[in-house]
């Protein structure tokens, strides 16, 4: 199995996933989804913010903000969706969001399919911030 950037972070997260997907099930909406992972990312030691809002840049001008379902360690954006199929437009937005907010790593989580659904997304356009 390759190495991923934030791998041990990633996989953990998707463990909680796991769990919480294997206790409810399916069908329930997307914010019981939200409110388990905060208490399973507690429970795991991982920090987090949830509903981060971040602000979108256009030209060097703030065009609006979106929030963000959770900002784990301070690296890794996590989308939640509890839909019975993920869509193309839901890939192609996650993956946008981690264009827009320049981070290097975001998860797409589906729990509202019979089987949990994930996606790991890499930014190919990551600028690292000058320090």
């Amino acid at each position: 199995m390759p190495e991923y950037k934030y791998g041990d972070i990633t996989e953990k997260i998707i463990g909680a996933c796991l769990r919480i997907h294997n206790t409810l099930g399916n069908g329930f909406p997307e914010v019981i989804y939200q409110r388990a992972l905060a208490l399973e990312l507690r429970a795991i030691g991982l920090s987090f913010e949830r509903e981060f809002d971040m602000d979108i840049y256009y030209m060097n001008q703030k065009i609006g903000s979106r929030r963000v379902d959770f900002f784990v360690e301070n690296k890794i954006s996590v989308e939640l969706k509890a839909l019975l199929k993920l869509e193309d437009g839901h890939l192609a937005q996650a993956i946008n969001y981690l264009e827009v907010y320049n981070l290097e790593i975001g998860m797409l989580i589906n729990f509202g399919a019979v089987k949990l659904q994930f996606h790991r997304f890499t930014n190919k356009k990551f600028t690292p911030p000058l320090i």
